[in-house]
This record gives C-alpha cells, structure tokens and sequence, in this order.
C-alpha cells in the first residue's frame, strides 16, 4: 500500500475562510465518538460488544462510529485474518484486562469493559468541542486510488499548541467465523457465517496515532490531502479482499500524546466518499433499490443514484429495466458535471415473488454505451378487508420483548402519509419477558392501500432470547387482516388494501343507464335527478367524480382496461372498459 501527503497544511484567516472552506463547519458544535473495541474471532463474550456498539450508533446516527479492531489473544490469523499492524499498534496503547473492551474517544488510559460505553459516549456528546472535521474521499475505481481530503476548523482554543488528524479506512460485510457463547448478536449470523461490520483495515495518515496538526486557534482552518492506493487485499497470512462498495473512511482530531497513545479525541466523523475516474464518459449507478410504499398493485416503484465518474458532464441518459424477461425503458435528461451525482426513479410492472432484474444503461449523450446493474425485486400479496362505510377502524395489538423501548411502528398511506404510529414501549423487569400493547386507530379512510411498518432499533426484532414477541392488526369486526412473528432483523413490513362495500345494483332497478358497456373512450350516463357519478377500481380506489346532470360523459380514454364500478346516487353497476 502507498501513503502520499500531497498538500500541506493551509494556514488561512478567519476573514479568508469563507472563500476556501469547502465541507467543515464553522459552527460551534459538541463532540462526535469514536469507540474502539478490542475484539477478536475467538470471543465468545465480543459478539455482546457488537451488539452494544450497533445500539449505541443507533441511537445516535452521524454522532458515534464503532471500529472493530482484531488484536490481542482472541484475534486469529486464519481467514479471514483482520489483525492489523495499525490495529495492534492502537491496542498495544492501551491498558487491557478482558475481552470485549473499548475506549470511547480515548478518554482513559485503560480500556473500559461494555457496560460502560453507553454512559461515557453521552457524556462526550454532550460536551462542546475546540474543533469541527469533514472531508471527501475521491476513489477512481480503475487505479484504486483514493485522494482524501480532510478540512478542521477550529471553533474555539485546544489547550495545547499541536494536535494530531487521523484517517482510518474500515470495511464492512466481512463473512467468517466467530465464538458466540450466548447467541448475543443474532442479526450479524448469515447462513452460518458471522458478518463482521466496521473492522479497522487501514490507517491512512503517515502514524497509526495521528499526523500532528498547528494552530489549534480559535478561526484556523487546517485542510490536509492524502493520496492513497487501496490494496486489492489486506491481512498475511490469509489476507481479506478489500471491496471498494463496502469500505468507508472515519477521521478524527485527538489532543496530544500522553504516554503512547494520542487522547483524547477532540471530535470525528465519517468521510463523504464519491468515485471518480480520468475516462471522460463514465456513468454509475448506485444503491438501486425499491422504493417501500404503500402500494397495493404490481406497479412498483425504484429509486437510485446516478453519478458521473467521468471528466465530461452528462447530458441524457436511456436506461433500460429487465424484470423477469418484461422490460422497461425510460431517459433522463439534465446536466450532471464530473464529480456529482443526482437521485432518479422509475417505475415497472413487477409480477408477484422475489426476482433479481437488470439496469443496464444504453445510450449517453446521443452515443451508444453498455453497462449493467442488478437489483432486488419484490411483488407481495396484500391483505384485504372489506367494510361498509367511508371510514373504519383498527386495533393494533404489539406484543412487545423485554427490551421495548427498542420497538416502533407506523401505518402509511399511498401519498406517504403517517396515519398512526406507535411505541417506544416500557422495557419490562427480568429477562425474557412480554407485554401486549394495544392502540386502536380510529376514522381510517376507506378504498385506501396502507403499509404497516415495524421497527427494532437493535436489529434483532422482538423475539428469541429476549421475549417470543409478535404483532397483528384486526379489523373493526375482529378479524386479523395480516400477523407477524417477531423475527424480523430491523423492520418487517406489511401491504394490506380497505375497500368499502360496494354492491352491484341490478340493472332492471335502476332508474338511470349507462352506455356503451364495454366503453372505449367515453361513458354515458343517462336518467332523471341525478346527483352525483362517481367511478371506482377493483380496489376500490375512485377514479373519476361528476357532478349530476341527466346526461352525463365521462372521459375513460386515460384510465387502463379493466373492471370498474359506477355509483350513481345510491346504486352501482359494473362497466368494462377495452380497447
């Protein structure tokens, strides 16, 4: 690997920073954490500190960074070896008495057992920092380089003249082995296999505690560059793939060196990281993804990032779509310079399963291109309940774990709108333990779809160890429209559609017609005192609404072949349309 400080240190003024700061704040502001814990393969209590530090970050999302480093005696250098000279270098810095142990922005000279994590991060949060850092990582996928750049602001005085910047690369979704006495973290457990999260791969900076940075005044701006060649693996013997999509970059700013190490930490966070290359045509797509809505149909929606990694901007784009052999095409247009990036969505038929499809890009700026993409689709029947009025009513029952105060639930409608939620609940005395929770929602829409969502801010849902939790929701006659168990990781999430009543009147009772039947463009109805017409799906969502008149023509040339129903007054008869 290669280490290159390609810019030194700015020195600028208060008056000329607001021209060349580009990503820190000046704002005062507290600390953010870093917590290192020393773990290893073969800890069986350390699968308990995971779970700790994933609760503590959390709860505190952009505040508090965990780096899992291998060192000691229960780190192993079979695959996958993530032992690190950097990471023994930072354990070897610290007084340890047991595994899994930790310093929380280093503020002692020992490292503190887990019970105590929770407590010592907030004291840090919610202490005002001298310092403030950002930055950008650019990484070029087809050289591995990484450019870094990393600006501090100083926002007040460090009580000493020479502080110390440290950049760290870590990586996630590392498979391997792992000792777990008490099956403590079971949401990292993937088909056998532990998945290692935020483990320490590299330091960047030229020392493993930090390069040393001055003034550290009140109005000084320190911006710093690193170029950096990211190893295609790291770890000897049996060294870990480095995988560009699950790496990420922390940097902190600590004191000074007392003893060995440097402490404690000033503040932190996570680097913005982009890719970037030196062709001039270079479109990439990131994080496709469908869109979790309440949409009770097979039309779903996905979003994605599209970057431009290239040195010339992009103009328009086609894109083509592939699910299941349907395929889906669709163009965007605007202007994207190198280096940003911009959100975009579609939309396509999906049929009902689990089926992973295509993007493929297949036109830029006017100029034939191919590159592709998968994605993860999924096409779930939704439950269905049937009432008479324009509104209705839900109980949900939430039988909760002992750790309640980790569960949450919300119910949304098709335009994203949260109609009721729920929780944090009591945690409840002893282990192992349940407590039904109950809230009835009153005055819930009809011919409405709904997304009832749950979530576990532990990722372990509200079963197993800790209480054989679960959740359903009954409709106002009683009956279950959908159930859950409780292992559902962070969140499980259920579509279920209301639909009001509507019966079919026969036409011979009718006082009024409606032609043609099937229709084609338009429908007519005809008949005396007519107040209102109004036109439904199949699910019972209203489609069109017209004042009455004895006449009346309806405009079906944008509505899709289909079933439907219109009510006119108090009656309903069924209409086909097709084309």
């Amino acid at each position: 690997m290669k280490k290159f400080t390609l810019a030194l240190i700015a020195l600028l003024s208060m008056t000329y920073f607001v021209e060349a700061q580009q990503y820190v704040s000046t704002e005062p502001s507290n600390r953010n954490v870093i917590l290192e814990e020393f773990t290893g393969r073969g800890c069986g209590y350390c699968t308990d500190g995971h779970r700790i530090a994933n609760q503590i970050m959390a709860n505190n999302p952009g505040r508090v960074w965990a780096i899992n480093i291998h060192a000691g005696g229960y780190a192993q250098t079979s695959y996958p070896n993530m032992i690190t000279a950097d990471g023994n270098t930072i354990h070897g810095g610290f007084s340890i008495s047991g595994y899994p142990c930790g310093v929380v922005n280093r503020t002692t000279s020992a490292a503190i057992d887990r019970g105590q994590w929770n407590s010592q991060a907030n004291s840090q949060m919610n202490q005002a920092s001298e310092c403030n850092v950002a930055g950008v990582v650019r990484i070029n996928p087809d050289t591995r380089i990484a450019t870094i750049t990393v600006e501090v602001y100083y926002t007040g005085n460090s009580t000493v003249d020479q502080n110390y910047l440290t950049v760290a690369m870590l990586q996630d979704s590392i498979l391997g082995s792992q000792s777990d006495y008490g099956n403590y973290n079971p949401t990292q457990w993937l088909n056998g296999q532990y998945v290692h999260m935020h483990i320490l791969r590299d330091i960047i900076t030229t020392s493993a505690w930090g390069d040393a940075i001055s003034p550290t005044t009140q109005g000084t701006l320190i911006t710093k560059t690193y170029e950096y060649e990211i190893p295609e693996s790291i770890g000897n013997p049996n060294g870990v793939t480095v995988n560009l999509d699950h790496i990420f970059f922390l940097a902190w700013v600590s004191e000074r060196f007392q003893n060995t190490p440097t402490r404690p930490i000033l503040t932190a966070c996570e680097l913005e990281k982009t890719t970037i290359t030196e062709q001039p045509i270079y479109p990439m797509i990131n994080n496709v993804s469908q869109a979790l809505t309440a949409s009770c149909g097979n039309t779903k929606t996905f979003n994605c990032v599209l970057a431009n990694i290239g040195t010339d901007p992009l103009n328009t784009i086609k894109f083509a779509a592939t699910v299941e052999g349907d395929t889906h095409e669709f163009e965007w247009d605007g202007e994207l310079a190198s280096g940003e990036q911009t959100n975009i969505s579609f939309e396509m038929e999906i049929p009902f399963g689990t089926f992973t499809g295509t993007l493929d890009i297949t036109e830029v700026n006017g100029e034939a291109y191919e590159a592709s993409w998968s994605f993860e689709t999924e096409c779930d029947q939704w439950g269905e309940v049937e009432v008479d009025g324009a509104t209705t009513t839900l109980k949900v029952y939430i039988i909760q774990d002992q750790f309640g105060q980790q569960t949450t639930w919300d119910i949304i409608n098709s335009a994203g709108e949260v109609i009721a939620q729920g929780g944090p609940y009591q945690q409840l005395v002893g282990s192992g333990g349940t407590q039904p929770n109950l809230t009835t929602v009153y005055d819930v829409p009809t011919n409405e779809c709904y997304l009832f969502r749950i979530y576990d801010s532990a990722g372990n849902g509200i079963c197993c160890n800790y209480g054989e939790g679960y959740y359903y929701i009954k409709d106002e006659n009683g009956e279950k429209i959908f159930e859950g168990d409780g292992s559902f990781g962070d969140m499980a999430a259920h579509l279920f559609l209301i639909k009001q009543n509507l019966s079919v009147d026969e036409p011979t009772d009718c006082s009024f017609k409606i032609y043609p039947n099937p229709a084609n463009d338009k429908i007519y109805v005809e008949g005396k005192d007519i107040e209102l017409v109004e036109m439904f799906n199949a699910i019972g969502q209203k489609v069109a609404e017209v004042k009455g008149y004895e006449t009346i023509e309806i405009d079906v040339t944008s509505i899709e072949n289909g079933v439907y129903f219109v009510r006119v007054n108090d009656k309903t008869q069924k209409v086909l349309i097709s084309r």
